[in-house]
């Protein structure tokens, strides 16, 4: 039986050699650049309902200016 997701899990990455950091939570998940509070962030209904593509590229616009 899997395990409930109750609290933020963090994890770091290497992407194209440069860290980042992963957190997963009960409301979603961020994938942030290590030492950096803004990155990209997507709910679980987002993900789930096919408005994933969308949500990131709108984060991103936003992100961007």
């Amino acid at each position: 039986m899997p395990t409930k997701l109750e609290k933020e899990l963090k994890r770091e990455i290497q992407i194209s050699k440069k860290p980042y950091v992963l957190r997963i939570d009960p409301n979603g998940l961020k994938l942030t650049e290590k030492g950096h509070r803004n990155g990209v962030e997507l709910s679980w209904e987002d993900l789930t309902s096919g408005e994933a593509a969308l949500a990131v590229a709108l984060n991103a616009s936003v992100s961007a200016k």
